[in-house]
């Protein structure tokens, strides 16, 4: 993890955050820290409101009480589905968020085909259409299109779900290597612990209620550098013998995700 030594602002602060979805409360009280180039995985189970978190942290939703002080410059954001525009090519689609600040068309190409190279997106495939591609080159687009834009802070919101276990772990090995390399921060959503634990510097587990934060454990090593045995055992651990983790595959399918 990438800190300053002279203890700059954190990246994100999240302050008595709170949200109510049709008059009924969904998020309450949440306060969470994240460090300059700190990778946080938030878990916890099913419906207690993780992805509403995120969406409220990136200004996508606004809360209904409490604050949240961005300090990073940029963000980007993946989703669970790609959301590519199903019109344009993958080119297009990377380079859409450089469209949109208006930056001229062969610098948005450049940074474009820059950014897919950083996924290890084919040359080859950036003139085909989303449903040309697989799913794995979909989600590599996707992530190509929230790096073009040279964030130093990205909101990954369980990015990996619908991905088979092989392709999963590609992709988390991207993650990895994008975020050591661009030393961006990050908070991401995932229901896996194992994928919580290779890569991130720290989990964070939300209240089963979502009620605030539960609690965090920080993870030994650095992503990309840990050995998958000793990841195995503390997750192992982390079910077996660690309180805060016992509510992390429940499911309440009344509450809003």
């Amino acid at each position: 993890m990438t800190q300053d030594p002279t203890h700059a602002a954190p990246s994100l602060t999240l302050s008595g955050v709170g949200h109510a979805y049709l008059g009924r409360t969904v998020l309450d009280a949440v306060e969470l820290t994240l460090a300059v180039g700190e990778v946080a995985a938030l878990v916890g189970p099913s419906g207690c409101g993780k992805s509403t978190l995120a969406h409220i942290a990136a200004g996508v939703v606004e809360p209904s009480r409490g604050r949240v002080a961005r300090g990073y410059r940029r963000h980007g954001m993946v989703f669970q589905d790609p959301r590519l525009l199903p019109w344009a090519t993958a080119r297009a689609n990377i380079a859409y968020p450089l469209r949109l600040h208006g930056l001229p068309r062969r610098e948005r190409r450049e940074r474009a085909e820059e950014a897919a190279r950083r996924v290890a997106l084919d040359p080859a495939d950036l003139d085909k259409f989303p449903i040309e591609l697989s799913g794995g080159m979909r989600q590599r687009a996707a992530i190509a299109r929230a790096l073009a834009i040279d964030p130093d802070f990205v909101y990954f919101d369980e990015p990996f779900t619908a991905l088979d276990v092989a392709l999963k772990r590609r992709m988390q090995d991207l993650v990895i290597e994008a975020a050591r390399a661009a030393r961006f921060g990050a908070l991401f959503i995932t229901h896996d612990l194992m994928e919580a634990v290779r890569i991130a510097h720290r989990v964070v587990v939300m209240d089963v209620h979502g009620r605030g934060i539960a609690g965090s454990r920080a993870v030994p090593g650095e992503p990309g550098g840990r050995d998958d045995g000793a990841l195995y055992r503390l997750v192992a651990g982390f079910l077996a013998d660690d309180p805060l983790f016992r509510h992390i595959h429940d499911v309440d399918e009344r509450r809003t995700p």
